[in-house]
């Protein structure tokens, strides 16, 4: 299993020379293997990067996994050149919101005024599913799905085939005690080969912001530690954070890890690829 990571900002893009070597783009990730269809975590601006490297007019049949409807997870469905291919298939899956389906809460958002085309005006077929928390297959993979702690209905999800097993926990209300881990949390997460987790905030940073619905680095490495996982990848970076500072916040967490038993700790960036073998 690959995983490979087009957009890795939280709330929203953010470019410039300061951003370059992290990137700017939000919540894309994308996990191919051989033998089944790729799995994308989220819809966020780096979709559309995933999709030029599909080469042009390439046809796309794909799953997605989607956290919850805020702009920063979905704004990049209709950027995905393959989208815009007769033929193309995309099958997307997603909590409802107080009693309204993943599929009517999607198109609330992607319509005029607030955007000039609807999804069913792109070419690709794109079919939309809402699910439940619990255990589900997709794409040949066991797919958890379960509530976190956000500001808004959110699942977390766990991907598990061909032996090896992701966690991706894009935004995750810290609580006030910055110690307590939610049950659902840890089940998702629990002895994962890599877990992907919210990662936005300097303590300083949360406490100005503590319900906004994110987290501290050093609470993303809590979790991985509580969780027992192999691999935590701090994700969901503030737009505010340069490359200069996500690099300092990296020997920071993996100086917290070392104490709590996380041995391996890495900071997204665009174009990161991780190979699970």
């Amino acid at each position: 299993m690959e995983i490979t990571f087009y957009g890795v900002r939280g709330s929203t893009p953010c470019a410039g020379e300061s951003t370059s070597r992290y990137g700017g783009n939000t919540a894309s990730v994308v996990l191919r293997g051989e033998g089944f269809e790729p799995i994308l975590l989220d819809l966020g601006t780096g979709l559309r990067y995933f999709g030029v490297d599909q080469g042009a007019g390439s046809q796309l049949h794909a799953h997605a996994l989607v956290t919850h409807l805020h702009w920063d997870h979905v704004q990049g469905l209709p950027f995905c050149q393959p989208l815009l291919v007769d033929g193309s298939t995309l099958s997307v899956y997603g909590p409802d919101h107080d009693g309204v389906g993943f599929a009517d809460a999607f198109d609330n958002l992607m319509r005029p005024p607030f955007f000039p085309v609807t999804r069913q005006d792109l070419p690709g077929q794109i079919v939309f599913s809402t699910i439940a928390e619990g255990v589900h297959e997709i794409a040949g993979a066991k797919v958890t799905a379960l509530e976190v702690p956000h500001t808004d209905t959110t699942f977390g999800y766990r991907i598990e085939r061909d032996g090896f097993s992701v966690a991706y926990v894009s935004d995750h209300q810290q609580p006030l005690d910055g110690v307590s881990i939610s049950p659902s949390v840890l089940e998702l997460c629990r002895g994962v080969d890599v877990l992907i987790h919210d990662a936005q905030y300097t303590p300083e940073e949360f406490a100005g912001k503590s319900t906004w619905g994110h987290c501290t680095i050093d609470y993303a490495v809590r979790v991985a530690a509580g969780a027992e996982v192999g691999q935590l990848v701090l994700f969901h970076h503030d737009p505010s954070h340069d490359d200069e500072t996500l690099d300092r916040l990296l020997i920071g967490a993996r100086k917290t890890g070392e104490s709590c038993g996380v041995h391996s700790i890495v900071s997204a960036y665009e174009g990161l690829s991780i190979t699970l073998a």
